[in-house]
């Protein structure tokens, strides 16, 4: 069976519109609402957060996102719970993003099975090491149609994101930047500077870039560079806006796809 985030990909080549959010934020029982919004509003392929109790790389927004969804009663198996009937609402490419040592606690061929069982595209674990998935993990995966997203930095050596390159078959996530998720108000001349770089590498997979993406700018400036652009802390805090859901989703990718700001 093909994976959706490859059928996205071959469907929508340019201007991908990623969106992420923390499961059980606002409050518990929204993961689902939110994720059926973000379709019916335009999102293109969505990253469904599992909240951890320290979350190395995320900046202040997300981390405060985690710690009110962990609050709230938020865990895996619960999400999983929630998730279980999402196949009947949605078609969008899922992929569920956390920190390993949540997986590991779960059991990492558990939660592989269980993730494909309702439905789930991909997984990101920021913290699994590229040789400790390859050697150890990497059947789960891909016994159970997962694809496994890596991510690069503006320090990652030509040599480690070949590797990383070859092991992916869904799509690199490319952080923008040396720093913890947050958004920000332009694409600089550093960053500009790496997206090219990593642009004339001629890669298989598709680049998503992530970290900082918060407005039609960012957004527009980075797809200029890549497949599209993933945004997260300034979703979460649109999240937080008065107002339904339903109106704060809608709100807010009406934002990222135009350009009425720039007028």
């Amino acid at each position: 069976m093909e994976n959706r985030i490859n059928r996205l990909f071959k469907e929508k080549p340019n201007n991908i519109l990623s969106v992420y959010f923390t499961a059980g934020f606002p409050q518990l029982n929204d993961t689902e609402e939110i994720i059926v919004e973000l379709e019916k509003s335009g999102a293109d392929l969505i990253e469904i957060g599992i909240p951890f109790s320290d979350p190395v790389a995320d900046g202040p927004t997300i981390q405060k996102s985690s710690d009110k969804a962990l609050k709230n009663g938020m865990s895996i198996k619960l999400l999983f719970e929630q998730l279980k009937d999402i196949r009947r609402h949605v078609k969008l490419p899922l992929v569920l993003m956390g920190y390993f040592n949540n997986v590991l606690q779960y059991g990492v061929e558990d939660f592989c099975r269980k993730a494909n069982e309702i439905g789930i595209d991909g997984i990101i674990l920021p913290d699994l090491p590229l040789e400790v998935y390859e050697n150890e993990y990497r059947p789960f995966f891909e016994q159970n149609n997962l694809r496994n997203i890596f991510l690069i930095t503006p320090q990652t050596s030509e040599a480690r994101i070949r590797k990383i390159d070859a092991l992916s078959n869904g799509f690199i996530y490319m952080v923008s930047s040396s720093s913890t998720t947050g958004a920000k108000s332009n694409v600089t001349e550093q960053q500009e500077a790496y997206f090219k770089r990593i642009q004339g590498m001629n890669l298989k997979n598709p680049r998503l870039v992530g970290f900082g993406i918060s407005n039609n700018t960012t957004f527009v400036n980075s797809c200029r560079y890549s497949n599209g652009a993933i945004v997260g802390s300034a979703f979460i805090k649109a999240l937080s806006d008065e107002g339904s859901i339903s109106q704060n989703v809608k709100k807010f990718i009406d934002l990222i796809h135009s350009s009425e700001e720039n007028k």
